[in-house]
């Protein structure tokens, strides 16, 4: 850690915050309004955090931010790559690593995402970890977002806590289960004996016996079928189809699941639209 640079960090943030416009985070441009991009608290609420703390950082205030806030900030005000790692380095902090490790959503598929408000969506880790959903996702799933640790991994929930496979239809779950080792493997080829997936390894290892089972297998490239199929407990079976689009400098996937025009699954996905809806009122 070195040490901050406190009138850059300031005018970055100030600049940045009013090169933002309240359509490019959701948000609806009042009549009234003549701020220049985004006021200080519509900032500190994108970024999780109070509006003192944040103004204090804009007036050149206030303690060293940590790494966990630059992160938020980072995220809340849209930043590339290059510019979170800039934002780091002038708050006096080591930018984290880029790549599978990293949790930092790109710009660009953050404007998709906000714009997928009735259709359930996600952005997930090449580890299966839910970093955003929609509303309808949500509605669909629950919020995977609240999940801590390992639990943050589909793979490894689906092993460590087998109870949430209700969700999926029954006769999916072998394949699930066989994916899902296969995904891990590769990880943790991948990563190396240090990363989050073979650590995640060898805690189902441990705990699971299916799992021992399915990895024994040693079974590689099981990719996802296009057609998920899934039991909501409000409007019952689902058959959804998944495109995905990848963000290659972060392995985070885009996921966005739609329903055949005039199916019955079209009709629950619009069902479920207005349940996600009905969570923001």
């Amino acid at each position: 850690m070195t040490t901050i640079d406190r009138g850059a960090l300031a005018e970055f943030l100030r600049i940045r915050r009013e090169a933002l416009q309240p359509e490019d985070v959701g948000l609806t441009r009042g009549p009234r309004r003549r701020t220049s991009g985004l006021r200080r608290e519509e900032v500190a609420a994108l970024c999780h955090m109070s509006t003192d703390y944040y103004a204090r950082l804009e007036q050149e205030r206030g303690p060293q931010p940590s790494p966990s806030m630059l992160a938020a900030i980072a995220q809340g005000l849209r930043l590339t790559l290059d510019e979170r790692d800039h934002l780091f380095r002038l708050a006096g902090q080591q930018a984290p690593e880029r790549g599978g490790s990293s949790e930092h959503v790109s710009p660009g598929l953050v404007r998709i995402l906000d714009r997928l408000t009735d259709t359930p969506a996600e952005i997930v880790t090449e580890l299966g970890e839910t970093l955003r959903q929609t509303p309808t996702g949500v509605a669909l799933t629950g919020d995977l977002t609240a999940h801590a640790g390992p639990f943050r991994s589909i793979g490894y929930r689906w092993f460590a806590a087998p109870e949430g496979r209700a969700l999926y239809a029954p006769e999916e779950h072998d394949f699930l289960s066989r994916m899902y080792a296969s995904g891990l493997r590769e990880m943790a080829a991948l990563r190396g004996p240090s990363s989050r997936a073979a650590r995640y390894a060898d805690l189902l290892l441990a705990e699971s016996a299916e799992f021992r089972e399915v990895w024994e297998r040693h079974e590689i490239g099981i990719r996802p079928r296009d057609v998920k199929r899934f039991v909501h407990p409000e409007v019952g079976a689902l058959e959804l189809q998944c495109q995905r689009l990848v963000d290659p400098e972060q392995s985070h996937l885009l996921l966005v699941y739609t329903a055949t025009p005039g199916s019955e699954s079209a009709e629950k996905l619009r069902l479920l639209s207005v349940i996600g809806a009905q969570s923001l009122a």
